[in-house]
C-alpha cells in the first residue's frame, strides 16, 4: 500500500461518512404509505464500531433527514450525527471546532459533489468504488467495493491498518 496513503490514514482521529451512496447503495426506497427504509451493510457498522473502540471518533454528515439513519446510528453508538445538512462544510467546521481537531486529522468518505467541499479539506479523502467521477478524481483513496456493500468497512480497515491496530483486532478474535 502506498506509504503516503498510510501516513495520511495513520493521522486520522475522526472518520466522517455520508449516508446515501456510502453507507447505503444510494437507492431511495419508499412504502406505499410514504415511509422510507434503507439497507445498511452489517460490516460497515462493525467497522465503525471498531474505529470508535480504538479511539477514532465517527461522525455522519448527510444532506437528507431520516428516522432510519437516527435509529441505525444510535444502535451503533455514534453520537455525532448531522442530518439535513444543506451546508455540509459549515457542519464540518463546527464539528472540528467542537472536537478541537485539525482537518489533517480527519478522514471522510463521500460519493457525490455535495461532499466535495469537505473532501477537499480533509487529510484523507475517500470514496466508494461507484462514486461520481468528479469525486473519484478528487480523493486520495477509493474502495474496491460499491457504496452500501461494505465500502465503509474497507475504509475503516485502511485506517485501522495504518494505525497498527487491525492485526491486533483480528488477533483478539482468534
Amino acid at each position: 500500500m502506498e506509504q503516503q496513503l498510510l501516513a495520511r490514514a495513520a493521522e486520522v482521529r475522526l472518520a466522517i461518512f455520508d449516508v446515501d451512496g456510502v453507507l447505503t447503495t444510494g437507492s431511495l426506497h419508499y412504502t406505499e404509505e410514504g415511509r422510507e427504509h434503507k439497507v445498511f451493510h452489517a460490516r460497515d457498522g462493525l467497522g465503525m464500531k471498531m474505529l470508535m473502540k480504538e479511539g477514532v471518533d465517527v461522525a455522519i454528515i448527510t444532506g437528507r433527514t431520516s428516522a432510519v439513519v437516527s435509529h441505525r446510528m444510535a444502535e451503533l453508538g455514534i453520537d455525532h450525527v448531522y442530518q439535513g445538512c444543506d451546508d455540509k462544510l459549515a457542519t464540518f467546521k463546527t464539528l472540528l471546532a467542537a472536537l478541537r481537531l485539525d482537518p489533517s486529522q480527519v478522514a471522510m468518505m463521500g460519493d457525490d459533489i455535495v461532499d466535495l467541499p469537505i473532501l477537499n479539506r480533509v487529510g484523507l479523502a475517500m470514496a466508494p468504488k461507484d462514486a461520481h467521477s468528479v469525486i473519484c478524481d478528487a480523493v486520495h483513496w477509493q474502495s474496491t467495493i460499491n457504496g452500501g456493500c461494505g465500502a465503509a468497512r474497507e475504509a475503516c480497515d485502511l485506517i485501522l491498518k495504518a494505525q497498527g491496530k487491525l492485526d491486533q483486532i483480528i488477533g483478539r478474535m482468534q
